[in-house]
């Protein structure tokens, strides 16, 4: 017998390049484009914007998908090679973990990489919220002659197992009502926070700070986020309705993320692969986490995921220069927010989040990853932080440094 051979060092990983479309809103510019379309669009993108890297040398392509229920179906991260263009060569694998389902991918590809099962590898999400289809089960016996209950797999619990225990399967709006109890947040906080959002994206649309990531999608009328509002006030904010409490309810359509369609993509390499590329890269990859909560309270979810993430990173919130947390909620974001006293709030999504920007599930984490990426390109240097909270209670968090 033979001795076994040693495990490899844990190598650098690398960001060379991120891309994402613009976000549609449900039912909008981006609602007759399939999902495996979106996806195989922001893979073809990122891969022509590295015109040295031959694509049969990509060891594997990642997305993350929530839904997978519809034209999303066999394996999107496969499709989306196969109508990319991409050689028949290059593998794929789809992963599911809700609302983290595309940091879920990026993890999984930068692990890939830095244990030396990938030199070069694409990772990203995408969903179409619009074209969730509604699903049908199969009855419990053979040629039923009462009605069949149909769900929409667009977003939320649905075929509950009757084990599982109620507390834990209130709707998404309802747990966020239940942080903004647990944490005194105020209807004014959420709506002064949700209004913070679209300013902030409106200015950087404005500025062209998104000029460098977003790829519009060809057929569709789309070049910017469909449900930045720049009108918005606080007092069309305070007009809303609660939509999930009908008694002293805080939780509005207007302080909580959309329904979106939309698709994101990033190119992870190692040394080797990055001299392939020819390029600089954005930034390199230096910790991640996943924790797990009480079901209900999934809005929390990133506290202990983010400690996590930047101890193993060996940094502080001090030393983060920007910090992208997913807005699935007002009342959640602020939450989180409440805990981390350390943090600078300025440094918290610059750019506007996804009250404004949207939130199509199994894209949301490579979107914000990717912002990080350019962000701190932008800057130079510096330490950034993407996160974000998932349905039936876990929290996900990746620490990117230039």
């Amino acid at each position: 017998m033979t001795e076994p051979h040693a495990p490899n060092a844990v190598r650098d990983v690398y960001i060379v390049d991120a891309v994402r479309t613009p976000v549609g809103k449900y039912g909008g510019a981006l609602a007759g484009v399939r999902p495996d379309d979106l996806a195989a669009h922001v893979v073809r993108a990122l891969v022509d914007r590295t015109p040295e890297l031959d694509p049969a040398r990509i060891d594997d392509v990642y997305f993350g998908d929530a839904n997978g229920a519809g034209e999303d179906n066999r394996n999107v991260a496969r499709m989306a090679v196969l109508l990319s263009g991409l050689p028949v060569g290059v593998p794929g694998v789809t992963v599911n973990r809700l609302c983290g389902s595309g940091l879920e991918a990026v993890i999984q590809a930068a692990r890939a990489v830095a244990h030396g099962d990938a030199e070069i590898a694409v990772a990203g999400g995408v969903e179409s919220m619009s074209r969730a289809p509604y699903v049908l089960r199969k009855p419990d016996r053979a040629f039923p002659a009462g009605h069949q209950e149909m769900f929409s797999s667009t977003l939320g619990w649905r075929m509950v197992n009757p084990r599982m225990a109620p507390e834990w399967t209130v709707s998404l709006g309802e747990g966020a009502e239940l942080i903004a109890d647990k944490h005194g947040i105020t209807r004014e906080q959420q709506d002064v926070f949700a209004l913070a959002s679209h300013q902030k994206a409106v200015r950087a649309w404005a500025a062209g700070d998104y000029d460098a990531e977003v790829v519009p999608v060809p057929g569709a009328e789309l070049t910017r986020d469909e449900t930045v509002r720049e009108n918005s006030s606080l007092e069309a904010l305070s007009r809303l309705k609660p939509a999930f409490r009908s008694e002293g309810g805080t939780v509005t359509a207007g302080n909580s993320s959309p329904l979106n369609d939309g698709a994101a993509a990033l190119l992870l390499v190692s040394e080797e692969g990055l001299r392939a590329t020819g390029r600089e890269p954005l930034a390199r990859v230096r910790a991640s986490a996943v924790t797990g909560i009480e079901p209900q309270l999934f809005g929390l979810g990133p506290v202990e995921a983010v400690r996590r993430a930047l101890e193993r990173a060996g940094r502080g919130f001090g030393d983060l220069a920007v910090c992208e947390l997913n807005e699935a909620f007002a009342a959640q974001a602020l939450g989180c927010l409440a805990q981390w006293p350390d943090l600078d709030p300025t440094v918290v999504n610059p750019r506007g989040g996804a009250i404004a920007i949207g939130h199509p599930l199994g894209a949301s984490g490579a979107r914000l990853a990717g912002a990080v990426a350019h962000q701190l390109a932008a800057q130079g240097s510096g330490t950034g932080l993407a996160a974000l909270c998932i349905g039936v209670g876990q929290g996900l968090a990746m620490v990117l440094e230039r």
